[in-house]
Protein backbone atom coordinates (compact mmCIF):
# COMPACT_ATOMS: atom_id res chain seq x y z
CA UNK A 1 0.00 0.00 0.00
CA UNK A 2 1.08 3.25 -0.44
CA UNK A 3 2.09 5.86 2.47
CA UNK A 4 -1.36 7.69 1.48
CA UNK A 5 -3.11 4.64 1.61
CA UNK A 6 -1.63 3.61 5.36
CA UNK A 7 -2.57 6.98 6.41
CA UNK A 8 -5.96 6.63 5.52
CA UNK A 9 -5.77 3.39 7.59
CA UNK A 10 -4.47 4.53 10.34
CA UNK A 11 -7.17 7.23 10.46
CA UNK A 12 -9.99 4.77 10.71
CA UNK A 13 -8.14 2.73 13.50
CA UNK A 14 -7.65 4.24 16.87
CA UNK A 15 -6.76 2.60 19.85
CA UNK A 16 -8.38 3.43 23.87
CA UNK A 17 -6.31 1.70 26.98
CA UNK A 18 -8.43 0.76 29.54
CA UNK A 19 -7.13 0.44 33.29
CA UNK A 20 -5.31 -1.80 34.90
CA UNK A 21 -4.33 -2.06 38.17
CA UNK A 22 -1.06 -3.18 39.28
CA UNK A 23 -1.80 -6.61 39.10
CA UNK A 24 -3.26 -6.57 35.65
CA UNK A 25 -2.59 -8.46 32.78
CA UNK A 26 0.17 -5.79 31.64
CA UNK A 27 1.48 -5.60 35.15
CA UNK A 28 5.42 -4.61 34.77
CA UNK A 29 7.21 -7.96 35.95
CA UNK A 30 4.46 -9.96 33.45
CA UNK A 31 5.07 -7.21 30.47
CA UNK A 32 8.33 -5.54 30.14
CA UNK A 33 9.87 -9.12 28.76
CA UNK A 34 7.66 -9.61 26.23
CA UNK A 35 7.79 -5.73 24.99
CA UNK A 36 11.70 -6.66 25.25
CA UNK A 37 11.51 -9.49 23.11
CA UNK A 38 9.28 -7.61 20.46
CA UNK A 39 12.23 -5.80 20.28
CA UNK A 40 15.25 -8.37 19.94
CA UNK A 41 13.08 -10.04 17.58
CA UNK A 42 12.34 -6.97 15.39
CA UNK A 43 15.85 -6.57 14.80
CA UNK A 44 16.50 -10.38 14.35
CA UNK A 45 14.01 -9.97 11.44
CA UNK A 46 15.48 -6.49 9.57
CA UNK A 47 19.05 -7.75 10.43
CA UNK A 48 17.99 -10.52 8.31
CA UNK A 49 15.92 -8.36 5.60
CA UNK A 50 19.28 -6.23 5.00
CA UNK A 51 21.05 -9.28 4.76
CA UNK A 52 19.26 -10.94 1.85
CA UNK A 53 18.48 -7.65 0.23
CA UNK A 54 22.47 -7.67 0.42
CA UNK A 55 22.42 -10.38 -1.52
CA UNK A 56 20.07 -9.23 -3.91
CA UNK A 57 22.06 -6.13 -4.51
CA UNK A 58 25.32 -8.06 -4.90
CA UNK A 59 23.43 -10.31 -7.51
CA UNK A 60 22.13 -7.46 -9.78
CA UNK A 61 25.58 -5.72 -9.78
CA UNK A 62 27.16 -9.18 -11.08
CA UNK A 63 24.12 -9.18 -13.86
CA UNK A 64 24.90 -5.59 -14.77
CA UNK A 65 28.54 -6.74 -15.24
CA UNK A 66 27.35 -8.98 -17.45
CA UNK A 67 24.30 -9.44 -18.52
CA UNK A 68 22.95 -12.72 -19.31
CA UNK A 69 19.89 -15.09 -18.75
CA UNK A 70 21.76 -17.31 -15.78
CA UNK A 71 22.16 -13.66 -14.60
CA UNK A 72 19.19 -12.45 -14.69
CA UNK A 73 17.76 -15.56 -12.90
CA UNK A 74 19.93 -15.74 -9.84
CA UNK A 75 19.26 -11.94 -9.33
CA UNK A 76 14.99 -12.79 -9.67
CA UNK A 77 15.97 -15.70 -7.40
CA UNK A 78 17.49 -12.78 -5.18
CA UNK A 79 14.79 -10.79 -5.19
CA UNK A 80 12.38 -13.88 -4.25
CA UNK A 81 14.54 -14.94 -1.59
CA UNK A 82 14.31 -10.75 0.13
CA UNK A 83 10.98 -10.89 -0.01
CA UNK A 84 10.54 -13.58 2.36
CA UNK A 85 11.92 -11.99 5.17
CA UNK A 86 10.47 -8.73 4.65
CA UNK A 87 7.00 -9.95 4.51
CA UNK A 88 7.68 -10.87 7.51
CA UNK A 89 8.75 -7.81 9.02
CA UNK A 90 5.49 -6.20 7.72
CA UNK A 91 4.07 -7.31 10.79
CA UNK A 92 6.10 -4.37 12.86
CA UNK A 93 4.25 -1.52 10.85
CA UNK A 94 1.13 0.64 11.48
CA UNK A 95 1.93 2.50 14.72
CA UNK A 96 4.26 5.10 13.51
CA UNK A 97 7.01 3.15 14.16
CA UNK A 98 10.60 3.96 12.11
CA UNK A 99 9.96 2.76 9.18
CA UNK A 100 6.15 3.93 8.67
CA UNK A 101 6.43 7.52 10.84
CA UNK A 102 4.63 9.76 8.90
CA UNK A 103 7.57 12.26 8.36
CA UNK A 104 10.58 9.93 8.39
CA UNK A 105 9.62 6.50 7.85
CA UNK A 106 11.24 5.30 4.54
CA UNK A 107 8.27 2.63 3.76
CA UNK A 108 6.42 4.12 0.85
CA UNK A 109 10.37 3.95 -0.87
CA UNK A 110 10.58 0.34 -0.10
CA UNK A 111 7.41 -1.53 -0.56
CA UNK A 112 4.74 1.13 -2.37
CA UNK A 113 2.03 -0.82 -4.99
CA UNK A 114 0.38 -0.92 -7.12
CA UNK A 115 2.86 0.63 -9.70
CA UNK A 116 2.09 2.13 -13.11
CA UNK A 117 5.08 0.40 -15.31
CA UNK A 118 5.00 3.14 -17.90
CA UNK A 119 6.16 5.75 -15.35
CA UNK A 120 9.71 3.88 -14.32
CA UNK A 121 9.44 3.83 -18.41
CA UNK A 122 9.31 6.93 -18.55
CA UNK A 123 11.79 8.16 -16.15
CA UNK A 124 14.41 5.88 -17.80
CA UNK A 125 13.42 7.25 -21.83
CA UNK A 126 13.52 10.76 -19.74
CA UNK A 127 16.70 13.16 -20.28
CA UNK A 128 17.14 13.76 -16.13
CA UNK A 129 20.19 12.60 -15.45
CA UNK A 130 19.97 9.34 -13.39
CA UNK A 131 20.67 9.70 -9.47
CA UNK A 132 18.93 8.02 -5.93
CA UNK A 133 17.90 11.55 -5.20
CA UNK A 134 15.76 11.70 -8.62
CA UNK A 135 14.04 8.14 -8.42
CA UNK A 136 12.99 9.03 -4.54
CA UNK A 137 11.92 12.65 -5.26
CA UNK A 138 10.19 10.62 -8.32
CA UNK A 139 7.95 8.14 -6.17
CA UNK A 140 4.50 8.65 -5.57
CA UNK A 141 5.13 12.29 -7.12
CA UNK A 142 1.16 13.31 -8.78
CA UNK A 143 -0.13 9.95 -8.23
CA UNK A 144 -0.49 6.76 -5.64
CA UNK A 145 0.79 4.83 -8.50
CA UNK A 146 3.62 6.66 -9.91
CA UNK A 147 6.28 4.15 -8.13
CA UNK A 148 9.97 4.95 -8.84
CA UNK A 149 12.26 3.16 -5.93
CA UNK A 150 11.87 -0.11 -3.63
CA UNK A 151 11.17 -3.79 -4.54
CA UNK A 152 8.46 -3.63 -6.81
CA UNK A 153 10.63 -1.18 -9.25
CA UNK A 154 13.75 -3.99 -8.73
CA UNK A 155 10.99 -6.50 -9.63
CA UNK A 156 9.18 -4.73 -12.59
CA UNK A 157 13.08 -4.40 -13.89
CA UNK A 158 13.83 -7.69 -12.83
CA UNK A 159 11.03 -9.09 -14.62
CA UNK A 160 9.10 -7.25 -16.62
CA UNK A 161 5.47 -6.93 -16.99
CA UNK A 162 3.17 -10.20 -16.57
CA UNK A 163 1.69 -11.27 -19.90
CA UNK A 164 1.52 -14.40 -19.18
CA UNK A 165 -1.43 -16.04 -17.95
CA UNK A 166 0.78 -19.38 -16.61
CA UNK A 167 3.81 -17.60 -15.25
CA UNK A 168 5.67 -14.31 -14.32
CA UNK A 169 6.82 -11.35 -16.59
CA UNK A 170 9.97 -12.80 -18.95
CA UNK A 171 11.67 -9.74 -19.97
CA UNK A 172 14.48 -10.27 -21.92
CA UNK A 173 17.99 -9.67 -20.54
CA UNK A 174 19.11 -8.02 -23.64
CA UNK A 175 17.11 -4.94 -22.53
CA UNK A 176 19.99 -4.32 -20.44
CA UNK A 177 22.51 -4.70 -23.55
CA UNK A 178 23.90 -1.86 -25.44
CA UNK A 179 23.07 -2.25 -29.42
CA UNK A 180 20.50 -5.47 -29.26
CA UNK A 181 17.24 -3.76 -28.87
CA UNK A 182 16.06 0.10 -29.02
CA UNK A 183 15.40 0.01 -25.04
CA UNK A 184 17.57 2.67 -23.85
CA UNK A 185 19.81 -0.23 -22.04
CA UNK A 186 22.55 1.74 -19.99
CA UNK A 187 19.76 4.03 -18.40
CA UNK A 188 17.92 1.10 -17.59
CA UNK A 189 21.12 -0.39 -16.15
CA UNK A 190 22.11 2.42 -14.15
CA UNK A 191 18.31 2.76 -12.70
CA UNK A 192 18.32 -0.80 -11.56
CA UNK A 193 21.71 -0.39 -9.82
CA UNK A 194 20.48 3.12 -7.96
CA UNK A 195 17.20 1.89 -7.29
CA UNK A 196 18.96 -1.68 -5.65
CA UNK A 197 21.47 0.93 -3.41
CA UNK A 198 18.22 3.15 -2.42
CA UNK A 199 16.80 0.13 -1.31
CA UNK A 200 19.40 -1.41 0.87
CA UNK A 201 19.97 2.19 2.65
CA UNK A 202 16.36 2.84 3.42
CA UNK A 203 16.21 -1.07 5.06
CA UNK A 204 19.94 -0.69 6.99
CA UNK A 205 18.14 2.85 8.34
CA UNK A 206 15.05 0.85 9.56
CA UNK A 207 17.29 -1.65 11.39
CA UNK A 208 19.54 0.92 12.96
CA UNK A 209 16.71 2.41 14.34
CA UNK A 210 16.14 -1.54 15.95
CA UNK A 211 19.70 -1.91 17.08
CA UNK A 212 20.29 -3.26 20.48
CA UNK A 213 22.38 -0.34 22.45
CA UNK A 214 21.90 2.43 20.72
CA UNK A 215 19.97 5.91 21.58
CA UNK A 216 17.39 5.48 19.04
CA UNK A 217 13.77 4.27 18.89
CA UNK A 218 14.51 0.77 20.15
CA UNK A 219 15.59 2.19 23.73
CA UNK A 220 12.44 4.24 23.84
CA UNK A 221 10.08 1.68 23.29
CA UNK A 222 11.37 -0.58 25.77
CA UNK A 223 11.89 2.30 28.19
CA UNK A 224 7.63 3.06 27.51
CA UNK A 225 4.96 2.03 30.46
CA UNK A 226 4.17 -1.65 29.15
CA UNK A 227 0.83 -0.82 28.04
CA UNK A 228 1.88 1.71 25.73
CA UNK A 229 4.29 -0.97 24.06
CA UNK A 230 1.81 -3.14 23.61
CA UNK A 231 -1.03 -0.95 22.20
CA UNK A 232 1.82 -0.80 19.41
CA UNK A 233 2.19 -4.32 19.32
CA UNK A 234 -1.16 -5.11 18.31
CA UNK A 235 -2.28 -1.87 16.32
CA UNK A 236 0.41 -3.89 14.22
CA UNK A 237 -1.02 -7.20 14.15
CA UNK A 238 -4.54 -5.63 13.87
CA UNK A 239 -4.05 -3.37 10.90
CA UNK A 240 -1.66 -5.86 8.96
CA UNK A 241 -4.03 -8.54 9.80
CA UNK A 242 -7.53 -6.78 8.75
CA UNK A 243 -7.54 -3.61 6.74
CA UNK A 244 -4.78 -4.63 5.05
CA UNK A 245 -3.77 -8.28 4.47
CA UNK A 246 -7.30 -9.63 4.31
CA UNK A 247 -8.62 -5.84 2.75
CA UNK A 248 -6.04 -4.45 0.65
CA UNK A 249 -4.10 -6.81 -0.44
CA UNK A 250 -6.69 -9.74 -0.71
CA UNK A 251 -10.13 -8.61 -0.98
CA UNK A 252 -9.53 -6.02 -3.33
CA UNK A 253 -7.72 -7.96 -5.82
CA UNK A 254 -10.92 -10.46 -5.56
CA UNK A 255 -13.55 -8.17 -6.54
CA UNK A 256 -11.97 -6.63 -9.29
CA UNK A 257 -10.05 -9.59 -10.62
CA UNK A 258 -7.23 -7.53 -11.73
CA UNK A 259 -3.34 -8.78 -11.40
CA UNK A 260 -2.61 -4.90 -11.44
CA UNK A 261 -4.41 -4.82 -7.66
CA UNK A 262 -2.10 -8.01 -6.68
CA UNK A 263 0.76 -7.14 -4.80
CA UNK A 264 3.56 -8.68 -6.72
CA UNK A 265 1.94 -8.93 -10.03
CA UNK A 266 5.07 -9.06 -11.84
CA UNK A 267 7.16 -12.14 -10.46
CA UNK A 268 3.47 -13.34 -9.41
CA UNK A 269 5.11 -14.07 -5.68
CA UNK A 270 2.13 -12.70 -4.51
CA UNK A 271 1.23 -16.11 -2.59
CA UNK A 272 4.26 -15.70 -1.08
CA UNK A 273 4.30 -12.44 0.44
CA UNK A 274 0.67 -12.91 2.01
CA UNK A 275 1.68 -16.64 3.53
CA UNK A 276 5.07 -14.26 5.06
CA UNK A 277 3.04 -11.44 6.13
CA UNK A 278 0.55 -13.85 7.94
CA UNK A 279 3.55 -16.01 9.26
CA UNK A 280 4.71 -12.30 10.38
CA UNK A 281 1.77 -11.90 12.56
CA UNK A 282 1.78 -15.42 14.03
CA UNK A 283 6.21 -14.13 14.97
CA UNK A 284 4.79 -10.91 17.29
CA UNK A 285 2.17 -13.23 18.55
CA UNK A 286 4.22 -16.16 19.81
CA UNK A 287 7.86 -13.85 20.01
CA UNK A 288 9.73 -15.90 17.91
CA UNK A 289 11.58 -15.06 14.61
CA UNK A 290 13.14 -18.47 12.90
CA UNK A 291 14.77 -20.55 14.99
CA UNK A 292 15.05 -17.73 17.67
CA UNK A 293 12.34 -18.15 20.55
CA UNK A 294 10.94 -15.93 23.66
CA UNK A 295 8.34 -14.78 25.68
CA UNK A 296 5.12 -13.35 23.48
CA UNK A 297 2.24 -11.91 23.80
CA UNK A 298 0.71 -15.76 24.21
CA UNK A 299 1.95 -15.38 27.45
CA UNK A 300 0.76 -12.69 28.73
CA UNK A 301 -2.99 -13.96 27.07
CA UNK A 302 -2.81 -17.44 28.46
CA UNK A 303 -2.12 -15.88 32.45
CA UNK A 304 -5.27 -14.34 31.95
CA UNK A 305 -7.24 -16.28 29.93
CA UNK A 306 -5.78 -19.85 28.37
CA UNK A 307 -9.26 -20.77 26.09
CA UNK A 308 -8.28 -17.56 24.46
CA UNK A 309 -4.90 -17.78 23.86
CA UNK A 310 -5.28 -21.46 22.21
CA UNK A 311 -7.90 -19.97 20.05
CA UNK A 312 -5.96 -17.44 18.97
CA UNK A 313 -3.14 -19.53 17.85
CA UNK A 314 -5.72 -21.88 16.30
CA UNK A 315 -6.40 -18.15 13.88
CA UNK A 316 -3.43 -17.81 13.62
CA UNK A 317 -2.21 -21.46 12.11
CA UNK A 318 -5.79 -21.17 10.14
CA UNK A 319 -4.98 -18.25 8.11
CA UNK A 320 -1.41 -19.60 7.38
CA UNK A 321 -3.10 -22.79 6.24
CA UNK A 322 -5.75 -21.27 3.98
CA UNK A 323 -3.51 -18.72 2.15
CA UNK A 324 -0.80 -21.54 1.34
CA UNK A 325 -4.06 -23.50 0.11
CA UNK A 326 -4.60 -20.82 -2.67
CA UNK A 327 -2.87 -22.33 -5.49
CA UNK A 328 -0.22 -19.99 -7.84
CA UNK A 329 -0.20 -18.34 -9.18
CA UNK A 330 -2.64 -15.95 -7.69
CA UNK A 331 -3.65 -13.97 -10.79
CA UNK A 332 -5.17 -16.63 -11.84
CA UNK A 333 -6.88 -18.01 -8.62
CA UNK A 334 -8.86 -14.72 -8.48
CA UNK A 335 -10.27 -15.24 -11.87
CA UNK A 336 -14.10 -17.19 -12.82
CA UNK A 337 -16.75 -17.39 -10.91
CA UNK A 338 -17.33 -17.08 -7.21
CA UNK A 339 -17.89 -21.23 -7.31
CA UNK A 340 -14.37 -21.68 -8.76
CA UNK A 341 -11.92 -23.65 -7.08
CA UNK A 342 -9.12 -20.75 -6.81
CA UNK A 343 -11.57 -17.94 -5.72
CA UNK A 344 -13.27 -20.23 -2.99
CA UNK A 345 -10.02 -20.37 -1.51
CA UNK A 346 -9.05 -17.14 -2.16
CA UNK A 347 -12.14 -16.25 -0.28
CA UNK A 348 -11.41 -18.93 2.56
CA UNK A 349 -8.28 -16.99 3.30
CA UNK A 350 -9.86 -13.58 3.71
CA UNK A 351 -12.49 -14.83 5.70
CA UNK A 352 -9.57 -16.61 7.97
CA UNK A 353 -7.70 -13.53 8.25
CA UNK A 354 -11.07 -11.36 9.31
CA UNK A 355 -11.61 -13.93 12.24
CA UNK A 356 -8.08 -14.08 13.05
CA UNK A 357 -8.32 -9.95 13.17
CA UNK A 358 -11.64 -10.25 15.57
CA UNK A 359 -9.78 -12.44 17.77
CA UNK A 360 -7.01 -10.16 18.19
CA UNK A 361 -9.17 -7.53 19.27
CA UNK A 362 -10.64 -9.99 21.83
CA UNK A 363 -6.69 -10.80 23.15
CA UNK A 364 -6.86 -7.02 23.10
CA UNK A 365 -9.67 -6.80 25.59
CA UNK A 366 -8.17 -9.74 27.59
CA UNK A 367 -5.14 -7.60 28.51
CA UNK A 368 -7.18 -4.15 29.28
CA UNK A 369 -6.50 -2.24 25.71
CA UNK A 370 -9.46 -1.74 23.59
CA UNK A 371 -8.65 -2.38 19.68
CA UNK A 372 -10.77 -0.13 17.49
CA UNK A 373 -10.11 -1.10 14.12
CA UNK A 374 -11.43 -1.21 10.26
Amino acid sequence: MTKQGWLALMATGTLLTAGCGADGPLEESRARPVVERYAALTYENYTDVVTQALRLREAVERFLEQPSEERLSTARSAWINARRAYGQSEAFRFYGGPIDDEDTGPEGQINAWPLDEAYIDGIIDGQEPLSQELITSMNERNGETNISSGYHAIEFLLWGKDENDTGPGNRPYTDFVDGITPSNAERRRQYLSLVTKQLMEDLESVRAAWAPGQDNYRKAFVAEAPKEAVLKMLTGLGSLSGAELAGERMTVAYDNKDQENEHSCFSDNTHADLYNNALGIQNVYLGRYGTADGVGLDELVAAVDPKLNEEMKQRLQASLDAIQAIPAPFDQAILGNDSSPGRQKVKAAIDALRAQTETLVDVATALGIQLNLE
